[in-house]
């Protein structure tokens, strides 16, 4: 009897350990598959972060998710944050944001916004390989200044959002003071990819500098002289539009196959030297221009107020910049950095690093002064 009940003891105790170890496996395997990159595209996807807690404006389950794409650089951290909380700040919608970084910056970009009023959006932090930029960009002296690949992710936005039908990209030297919903909600002719806001008829132009060349047509971003750009026939004079902020409809870009396209031009420029000399932006800009040649929707010119970022100095009324649905800091002088017009308007939007390794370089000097 008492042999029987060993043996009963005995079989009991290997059901518990088996059931132990059955347990932590299973437990190793779901943080496996938490932590693990998967994908079978050519952009790998970091850590997917999602924040279960509701927002403190309360979110409607039943909206349709708004995919807002921004890029994040570790040496402008700090301007993602402050576009992130602008954006969230003045909406109730379903937004979900798909923040593009490179390998070193995920824990740290992650570290901020769980350490932060952040906590509570919804996000996914994506990791954009470098290699897909290879034979396709080339450093160029005349330009001063490296090539920054994270300004392409723009370029291949159905693998960064993939079961997205639409989605906005932005960059991360914005403010945005209205509904993110309104842009969204931009309607997009049938057969358009994308709507942009371009440079001729646009708010920012009205009141920018005189005499500020052919920084807003296509002569100041392509080399006429180039055989391959004249076969385009399309025109010189023709308006450019800026790609730094848009509304993509992204069944209309994989239908089209735009980033193929884009990624064409990329080459022959590589090989060719298709763009300006003089370039007036972003590399990435001609071949977006080449691509979209009067085949893209325009967004309200207020969605898009831009060059405050042109000059230290202010372009714009007060009661100009209150209005502004988006503000835009493109150009040399941004707002986190030693200068910047209308800098107290982007800081009250931004949220310190608590982790301490990004800071406003005017506030630095201010302190070390």
């Amino acid at each position: 009897m008492s042999f029987r009940k060993v043996n009963i003891i005995v079989l009991v105790l290997a059901v518990v350990l088996f059931l132990l170890v059955l347990h932590h496996n299973f437990l190793g395997l779901s943080s496996l598959l938490r932590n693990e990159v998967s994908d079978s595209g050519i952009v790998g996807f970091q850590p997917i972060d999602f924040v279960p807690n509701v927002p403190q404006q309360a979110v409607d389950g039943r909206q349709e998710e708004i995919p807002v794409v921004i890029a994040a650089s570790e040496d402008r951290l700090g301007g993602a944050i402050a576009a992130i909380n602008s954006i969230q700040h003045n909406t109730r919608s379903n937004v979900m944001f798909y923040i593009v970084t490179l390998n070193g910056t995920a824990d740290h970009l992650r570290s901020w916004l769980s350490g932060s009023t952040l906590k509570t959006i919804r996000y996914k932090i994506v990791n954009f390989d470098t290699k897909l930029l290879e034979g396709k960009v080339k450093e160029d002296p005349d330009q001063g200044e490296s090539i920054k690949p994270l300004t392409f992710a723009r370029f291949y936005l159905p693998i960064l959002v993939p079961s997205a039908k639409k989605a906005i990209y932005m960059d991360d030297d914005v403010i945005v003071q209205g509904d993110i919903l309104a842009l969204y909600n931009t309607p997009l002719k049938p057969g358009h990819a994308a709507a942009f806001s371009e440079d001729c008829d646009s708010a920012s132009t009205k009141v920018v500098i005189r005499g500020a060349g052919n920084q807003y047509n296509y002569i100041g971003y392509l080399d006429y002289k180039k055989e391959r750009i004249r076969k385009l026939s399309m025109k010189a004079s023709t308006c450019s539009f800026n790609p730094g902020v848009f509304v993509a409809n992204l069944t209309e870009w994989k239908k089209q196959n735009i980033t193929n396209q884009l990624e064409k031009w990329m080459k022959l420029n590589v090989e060719e030297g298709l763009y300006s000399r003089t370039l007036a932006g972003s590399t990435t800009t001609p071949p977006l221009l080449i691509v979209f040649y009067q085949q893209h929707s325009t967004i309200d010119p207020m969605w898009n107020v831009r060059h405050l970022g042109s000059s230290a100095g202010k372009r714009y009324s007060p009661q100009f910049v209150k209005a502004a649905k988006l503000l835009h800091w493109n150009g040399h002088f941004k707002p986190w950095g030693r200068t910047a017009s209308y800098s107290d308007v982007w800081e009250k939007w931004y949220i310190p690093d608590p982790t301490g390794k990004f800071s406003l370089i005017r506030r630095h000097m201010e302190i070390s002064i």
